[in-house]
């Protein structure tokens, strides 16, 4: 079995934080000048470990072993959150190097194949999950003409002042890879409350959006009475509330929504608010239960209009992401593997969060390892795991992928 080197892990891990260090967190969105510089060190640090690496047109950073395949492709994204924690994503990009790098120098397993790689932009500074879109050729060209970050910069010009215009976009090879491992953070509580090790991904969760808009009568807040309003702030009030009654009666143990947006117009005090409009997310493995809560949204705006004095309405807001189901086979081995690092402290688990195996597993079989997050916090500053859980997880990536590619040789 190749063993992980723990110091030359988390030497690297500590390295890339610095790219865009801020306090414990980092600021790294896609294609800015650090993220940049972060993208250069990634692939210098792949050629130290004797990989060819080239970054594409885009940003992904790909190394390439030169073993011929089977091979397996390992890694996650580099970018951050504006304000993100320095774990996410980076975790499972280093765990691709070391994990490529161990298995070059152990004799045994010196002969096996892993590429490790770094997507861009998972997290939506442009357009979400661009890279693996990118590389899998179902990058759509309206939406990299339409996507530009928060500050109107559009993605061409990003890419142009990122200096890739000209460099060849990777595309996902016919005959290399045989799978597709991404270790992550788990982002929630569930492994560090069961006080367990390791989490077996079995899904990614679907995730549905609705608009909920509120037209009502905007007038004087102090001189029209309460009985002939037409409030639609209190409206929006009131939905909120039924439907987290409606969401609870159709709720299995993970599903999860959130209100995440709410106006009120024009939003001065002294007027009576003539509309509203909320943004309602869901989510849950199950695809038939979000088209239940999609349905319950619909239904409960269309009873609100019934019921006056406020027109409701509720529309989709976002192209719905299906649930992801992960390689059972995969899926298999990475369970083996933590049985025999760490028995009986290890789950299986779907993700309640969306990552790049969404866009590939259509295109190439692909399983998720995740390790315990501290107080269950990500998207934040106060992101952080334990050194040992991080050193515990990569042993046991490790020693899946190659159980996996020992497999894919014998067949």
């Amino acid at each position: 079995m190749a063993r992980i080197n723990p110091d030359r892990l988390l030497a690297d891990l500590d390295q890339l934080r610095t790219f865009g260090a801020c306090g414990n967190g980092v600021m790294r969105p896609s294609l800015s000048p650090v993220d940049m510089q972060a993208r250069h060190w990634l692939a210098q640090r792949m050629r130290d470990a004797g990989l060819e690496a080239r970054i594409d047109g885009v940003g992904n950073v790909i190394g390439r072993c030169v073993r011929p395949g089977p091979a397996l492709l390992i890694g996650s994204h580099s970018d951050t959150q504006p304000r993100g924690g320095w774990l996410d994503g980076a975790m499972g990009v280093i765990y691709g190097l070391e994990i490529a790098r161990a298995l070059a120098e152990e004799p045994a397993t010196a002969h096996l194949a892993v590429d490790p790689v770094a997507w861009v932009d998972e997290e939506g500074t442009f357009l979400g999950c661009l890279g693996s879109r990118s590389w899998c050729g179902v990058l759509e060209p309206d939406d990299e003409a339409a996507a530009r970050n928060a500050d109107g910069v559009t993605l061409r010009e990003a890419i142009a002042a990122a200096g890739l215009t000209e460099l060849p976009r990777e595309r996902l090879p016919a005959d290399r890879y045989i799978g597709y491992l991404e270790a992550h953070i788990e982002q929630g509580p569930y492994l560090e409350e069961a006080r367990l090790d390791i989490g077996v991904v079995t899904s990614i969760v679907g995730i549905r959006g609705c608009t909920v808009e509120f037209v009502g009568e905007q007038n004087h807040a102090g001189t029209t009475p309460m009985a002939r309003r037409k409030d639609a702030g209190v409206a929006l009030f009131d939905y909120a509330v039924k439907i987290r009654e409606r969401f609870q009666a159709l709720a299995g143990e993970r599903t999860v929504w959130t209100i995440g947006r709410a106006t009120l117009e024009p939003g001065a005090p002294s007027i009576i608010p003539g509309c509203a409009r909320m943004l309602l997310q869901f989510r849950d493995a199950s695809e038939a239960l979000l088209d239940r809560m999609e349905a319950a949204a619909i239904a409960l705006a269309e009873e609100a209009t019934t019921a006056g004095p406020v027109r409701v309405s509720a529309r989709r807001a976002r192209t719905p992401v299906a649930p992801t189901i992960m390689d059972a086979g995969l899926q298999r081995h990475i369970a083996d593997a933590a049985e025999k690092r760490v028995p009986g402290r290890w789950m299986r688990m779907p993700s309640a969060a969306g990552h790049d195996p969404m866009v590939i597993a259509p295109h190439l079989p692909c399983a998720m390892l995740f390790i315990p997050s501290i107080n269950g916090i990500s998207h934040d500053f106060a992101e952080d795991s334990k050194r040992e859980d991080i050193v515990t997880g990569c042993q046991v990536l490790a020693d899946a992928a190659e159980s996996i590619l020992r497999n894919a040789s014998a067949a």
